[in-house]
């Protein structure tokens, strides 16, 4: 058995976010499945590992840690030495990678998870999609991909010529709209649109995807 434990779903967004930098790292590591439609995040043992009851908690060892983006930083900076190089050594140009991982979490999350939940989820769970709310976060959405647009016109990831947790973070909530109408936004913006190509097609990315085929 792997040291390395995710507790979580390979169909949640969040789960996936902490799986494809494991794949990227090339570490071993084993999924325990919560059960989220028999509400198992919610109740003991899982609300030990994470108070707010969401998944994914995650295992090292001794070490417990929840929240996917500071899983994805502790896994980065523990394990620096193997896989994919996620952050870069030069301070100014971390710097710079940093900006866009905030951009990810603050401008791009919050529109795509309420598009994703609207769109996606709502029809799985038989629930009426609210139009309102997606022609308001598909406005935002075209906003953020313009910003997006011009700085990759300028460099090939976003934080920089190398992929790294900047990219990363977004493949989740990314592969989840480009099977909605929503990918002719992404598509429209020739930089965005390769960029999109660029790191949808990483082999780690295709794992995670193998597991959540296999759940």
């Amino acid at each position: 058995m792997a040291v390395i434990k995710v507790h979580g779903s390979p169909f949640s967004t969040a789960t996936q976010r902490a799986l494809v930098c494991l794949c990227e790292k090339e570490l071993e590591f084993d999924v325990v499945p919560v059960d989220m439609r028999a509400g198992a995040h919610k109740q003991e043992p899982f609300i030990s590992l994470n108070p707010f009851g969401q998944v994914p908690a995650f295992e090292d060892g001794d070490l417990q840690l929840f929240e996917s983006r500071a899983i994805t930083k502790y896994i980065e900076e523990e394990y620096g030495q193997k896989g994919t190089q996620l952050v870069p050594s030069d301070s100014k140009k971390k710097a710079i990678a940093s900006v866009w991982t905030e951009v990810e979490a603050h401008h791009f999350d919050p529109v795509t998870s309420k598009l994703g939940w609207e769109i996606v989820y709502k029809p799985l769970f038989g629930l009426t999609t609210d139009q309102a709310v997606v022609e308001e976060n598909e406005a935002k959405l075209e906003k953020v991909l313009d910003v997006y647009e011009n700085r990759l016109s300028k460099s090939k990831y976003l934080g920089g010529d190398c992929f790294s947790l900047a990219d990363l973070h977004h493949l989740p909530n990314l592969q989840g709209l480009l099977g909605t109408s929503l990918k002719k936004h992404f598509e429209s913006r020739p930089h965005v649109n390769a960029w999109v190509a660029d790191i949808t097609a990483r082999p780690a990315w295709a794992k995670v995807l193998a597991l959540k085929g296999q759940a």
